[in-house]
């Protein structure tokens, strides 16, 4: 899970979206379903974060140290909720870079085709933040994105982050 507190909030924008990896992996027909639930995917921090925005002293040495503690992982395509038991994806764009037994071509269709998927409307919440505000959610089965519609004023947000358990496909409970 996740909690995330407002403390500094720009005159307008700066809303941040939930989407519900359950509700879009139940909303796919069952052909998808049953494709993607026995796949693989990479995830890597590299994403989002490449080396070439950190240029100020110690900020690559940080990186690089990071790099080391965080390497790629893989983790299921559709991953089981350990309470519930229900289904949900478990990609998202800001980290997942290959679906592992696809070619490059079908990997990168298959995410794509996944990412704009679990942005639509009906599976998200989008919250418009006022001061105090804290949000908790489940960070198994949710992605979350910050609008950076606000610059160049700023949102200043305290975030608290709880552990979880590694990510698994079937009846594990």
């Amino acid at each position: 899970g996740a909690f995330l507190s407002a403390q500094r909030l720009p005159p307008t924008g700066g809303d941040t979206l939930w989407a519900s990896g359950i509700a879009a992996f139940e909303a796919l027909s069952a052909p998808w379903r049953q494709f993607l639930a026995g796949l693989d995917a990479e995830h890597d921090f590299v994403k989002s974060f490449p080396l070439e925005r950190y240029s100020a002293a110690g900020e690559r040495e940080r990186w690089f140290e990071a790099r080391s503690k965080h390497p790629p992982v893989t983790h299921p395509v559709v991953r089981t909720h350990p309470v519930t038991g229900r289904q949900a994806l478990f990609v998202n764009e800001g980290f997942t870079t290959r679906i592992l037994g696809l070619t490059p071509k079908e990997s990168e269709a298959t995410l794509r085709f996944l990412f704009e998927h679990v942005a639509r409307p009906e599976f998200t919440l989008r919250w418009r933040w006022r001061q105090g505000d804290v949000a908790f959610w489940d960070n198994r089965v949710t992605q979350h994105y910050a609008t950076a519609d606000y610059l160049p004023a700023r949102r200043v947000m305290h975030r608290a982050t709880i552990l979880g358990d590694r990510p698994y496909r079937g009846d594990l409970r």
